[in-house]
Parts: C-alpha cells; sequence; structure tokens
C-alpha cells in the first residue's frame, strides 16, 4: 500500500474525503453542503495537482499516480459543465466516481520520482495523455447518465429524455478520446519507430475507442428505437476503461507503457 506522507498526499486525502462526503450528502439530498463539499474536494485536489506540477517541472501526467490525481481533479468542474449545459444528472455518482478514481492515487500508485525519463518529458504528453484523462472523466459522467437511463421507467419520457442527455455528454467525450488516440499514435511514431504496437495499453485504448463508435452507429440505425440498448453500449464503453486503466496496469505486461500513462 503506497501511503503518501508528504503534503500532496495530505491533499490528496482531504479531497478523497471530500468527494466521500459530498456524496453522500448529495444522496440524501443535502444540496448545500454536498455542492459545497464538491467544490472543496477539487480545490484540494487542484492544489496536489499544482504542486505536484513544481515538484516534477514538468507537465503531472507522467505516472499513474498523477493521472488518477488530475481524473479526480477534474471531475466536480465537468460535472457542473455536464449538468448545466448538457443536461445530465447524478451528481451524487459523480462526486462517486472522483472518491473512486482518487483511491488507486492514494493507496496503490507510488509517487514517480522528480527526474522523469526522455521519453515521459515529451511535448506530446499534455495532448496524449490530458486528451485521454479528459475523454474518461466525461465518459465517465455518460456511464452515469446512461445507467440513470436504465433505471427509468422503459418507454417513459424520463428514460427518453435521460437518453438524449447521455448522447450529448457521450458526444463531447467521443471527440477527446479520438484526440487522444490520434495524439498516441502520433508520440509511438516518434518514441518508437511505428504508430501501432500490439501492446495490451493501445489494444484496450482502441478496443474502448470502437465500442464508443459502436454506440454512435447503433443510436444511429436504431433511430429513437431500443433506447436501453444503446445506454448498455456506453456502459460497455464505460467498462473497457476501466479495464484500459486499471486491469492493464495492475495486472497485464505493457511494457511500452510500463512507466507512463
Amino acid at each position: 500500500m503506497a501511503i503518501k506522507t508528504d503534503l500532496v498526499g495530505y491533499l490528496l486525502y482531504c479531497g478523497l474525503a471530500a468527494h466521500l462526503y459530498a456524496a453522500a450528502a448529495l444522496a440524501l439530498r443535502r444540496r448545500a453542503f454536498g455542492q459545497t463539499a464538491f467544490a472543496t474536494g477539487f480545490a484540494a485536489c487542484a492544489g496536489a495537482f499544482a504542486l505536484r506540477w513544481v515538484q516534477l517541472g514538468c507537465t503531472p501526467l507522467v505516472g499513474m499516480f498523477e493521472v488518477f490525481l488530475a481524473l479526480g481533479m477534474l471531475v466536480w468542474p465537468l460535472s457542473l459543465f455536464c449538468r448545466r449545459v448538457l443536461g445530465a444528472e447524478g451528481a451524487a455518482a459523480h462526486a462517486l466516481v472522483a472518491a473512486a478514481v482518487l483511491l488507486p492515487a492514494g493507496f496503490v500508485f507510488p509517487t514517480a520520482g522528480p527526474q522523469m525519463p526522455a521519453l515521459l518529458q515529451s511535448a506530446w504528453v499534455l495532448p496524449h495523455v490530458g486528451a485521454y484523462v479528459l475523454g474518461y472523466t466525461v465518459m465517465s459522467m455518460g456511464a452515469v447518465q446512461a445507467a440513470l437511463q436504465l433505471a427509468a421507467p422503459a418507454s417513459s419520457p424520463l428514460a427518453a429524455a435521460r437518453e438524449r442527455a447521455t448522447w450529448r455528454v457521450v458526444r463531447l467525450g467521443f471527440p477527446l478520446l479520438t484526440l487522444g488516440l490520434v495524439a498516441g499514435a502520433v508520440w509511438g511514431k516518434q518514441a518508437w519507430g511505428d504508430w501501432w504496437h500490439f501492446d495490451p495499453k493501445e489494444l484496450w485504448s482502441g478496443a474502448t475507442w470502437l465500442l464508443f463508435a459502436a454506440y454512435f452507429h447503433l443510436r444511429a440505425a436504431l433511430g429513437g428505437r431500443r433506447l436501453r440498448v444503446c445506454s448498455a453500449a456506453v456502459l460497455a464503453g464505460a467498462g473497457a476503461i476501466g479495464m484500459t486503466l486499471l486491469w492493464v496496469n495492475l495486472t497485464a505486461s505493457s511494457p511500452l507503457h510500463a512507466h507512463a500513462f
């Protein structure tokens, strides 16, 4: 267990606790307390992220600790955007998602040393990893919305409205996944001499992109019918994201991505 005892770690644990409190308060309809805790969790994670940036002297997206910290940090602002602009629901679930991704950062992934390998000092870190971090966070909210759609009575106006909100959220996240995939291919060409390798991380990233692409095709083909099938496809894509983020890094051999996102 990689417990952090420095200031970055303390801020991360404060952020984790605040997000857990926010999830409970929002689930109990204590909206004011929940939103304040949600914003506080973001502020604590943002402080940890900024301090980590100073420590590394480069964009703090170079290892799994930094990636999961960034994922947790971005949930609150993206949740606010998705709820207010795209009509998404599920603030309590969003706060719980933030807490869930902060757990590996706090207790599983160690912080890397201050000296980064030359590969991770590339200018492609921000467009590749940054796009994926944003895209994965948005898609987690799409998954929450899809689950809410499945929980609504079938063929009801509520289910239809939730499905449309799911589509709007996924439509925002998909270009970010595409940017991350393309930027990674360009970076791979520069670093390893080829656009694509059959590395587990790349394979699961490609599978994730294909699942969400299939969702759009499925939704267009069904023409508003069988909305639950479309929502199930979004949940399948979210499951592939989980496999890409956790299973590949914790159990699968991914030599080309052994020290990076």
